[in-house]
């Protein structure tokens, strides 16, 4: 019985292994940051970006900090964890607050070549484009 557990269990090892990464960053560029052009069809005139560099790992540069979490829903899907982002004061504080609240509400996620658009059910929108 013990046997026939480990041997499950090593089985089972191996095929998750194996999987494909089923978040954002298995069907993005993981080498593309990607810059935000508008939230809620209207120009986002700050800086901002995000990136899926490692399986289910967000990274990006806010208006004023850089910033990290996690994504743990497959694609389409777009669920992020808790942010952390460093402490810096700048004049687009208002700025990065609008960004961090957005990003929060996001629930889908669809990249298209150079275009990666986020959405939620409330019609909240968040595009940007590829930087190479």
């Amino acid at each position: 019985m013990k046997q026939t557990l480990l041997i499950t269990a090593a089985i089972a090892a191996l095929a998750l292994a194996g999987c494909k990464d089923e978040t954002i960053s298995g069907y993005a560029d993981r080498k593309v940051v990607w810059k935000l052009l508008e939230i809620d069809r209207k120009p986002f005139d700050a800086d901002a970006t995000i990136a899926f560099p490692k399986h289910g790992q967000i990274v990006g540069q806010a208006p004023c900090n850089s910033y990290t979490s996690e994504q743990k829903a497959p694609y389409p899907w777009f669920e992020i964890g808790p942010i952390a982002a460093t402490r810096k004061a700048c004049d687009a504080m208002d700025e990065e607050s609008r960004f961090f609240t957005a990003l929060t509400q996001m629930r889908e996620i669809e990249a298209q070549g150079d275009m990666l658009i986020m959405s939620n059910e409330a019609g909240r929108q968040m595009v940007f484009l590829a930087q190479r």
